[in-house]
């Protein structure tokens, strides 16, 4: 009778070491890479962002002739982050900095006009501005830099510091934003990462796991403003704060101790 409880026991206690415990294969990142990536391997570099509706764009003019800008003046910052209020010679005045891309793709600047820039890149708007400007013969030697000010992306779920967070360059994978929200929870689905992206008005969903080498093929790997990135939590997750589960984890390590005492008490007694 004894044998037969001891057995018992230890099958018990077996169980419950063995649901504790998660798969390596469930936590690790990039599994196969060292075989796949020793040599090297070329990767599509899919990082440059196209201009979106509802972007905010700046919009930098240079010229060798100031006389020739009038309108806009060397070096003049025709957009920046944000609106804000200046004064001058006594008198208030409002001042609108930084451009918005209405919903059908077109920015109006001053003089220049209406431009269609949906789709174009930071270098081609601003060559486009450049050749509106000489053909409107404003300046013949203008040079224009283009800069998103608002890019960014939000990260929601199984992250410790989940939140929206700006694109300060083109070049932002997937994985430097997910450190940046502090990484994925130990409750976080590696294999379960989506990411939602508008293209052409259409909503597109990726799926990404990164327990896999193949992450940085992926057409999400690399981010673009206004993406939107969810890490699903397991089910452990879901339940952990539950008054269940709290009882449930007491209950289980009071067993578990019970066990232990139980088969001291039986070896020494034998």
């Amino acid at each position: 009778m004894k044998n037969i409880f001891s057995s018992i026991l230890v099958v018990a206690a077996l169980v419950f070491s063995l649901s504790s415990c998660v798969s390596q294969k469930e936590v690790v990142y990039f599994q196969n890479s060292d075989s796949i990536y020793i040599q090297g391997q070329n990767i599509k570099q899919l990082y440059d962002m196209r201009i979106k509706p509802a972007d905010r764009l700046s919009v930098s003019i240079t010229c060798s002739d100031i006389q020739l800008l009038k309108d806009f003046a060397t070096n003049l910052t025709m957009g920046t982050n944000e609106g804000h209020l200046t004064s001058g010679s006594g008198t208030s005045r409002e001042v609108y900095t930084g451009y918005t891309v209405d919903n059908e793709g077109y920015v109006t600047l001053p003089v220049v006009g209406k431009l269609f820039v949906r789709g174009l890149r930071e270098e081609e708007c601003a060559k486009k501005i450049e050749e509106s400007i000489i053909a409107k013969g404003i300046v013949f030697d203008p040079q224009v830099t283009v800069k998103f000010t608002s890019a960014s992306v939000s990260v929601l779920g199984a992250v410790r510091n989940p939140g929206r967070f700006a694109l300060n360059t083109q070049r932002n994978s997937i994985l430097d934003i997910l450190a940046a929200a502090g990484d994925i929870t130990d409750n976080g689905l590696k294999k379960n990462i989506k990411l939602f992206r508008e293209v052409d008005g259409k909503l597109i969903e990726y799926k990404i796991d990164l327990r896999q080498s193949d992450v940085f093929t992926s057409p999400a790997y690399y981010v673009q403003q206004n993406d939107l990135i969810y890490v699903e939590p397991n089910r452990t997750a879901q339940v952990k704060n539950s008054p269940f589960f709290t009882f449930w984890s007491a209950g289980a390590s009071i067993v578990s101790l019970g066990i232990s005492v139980t088969t001291l008490v039986l070896a020494i007694t034998r």
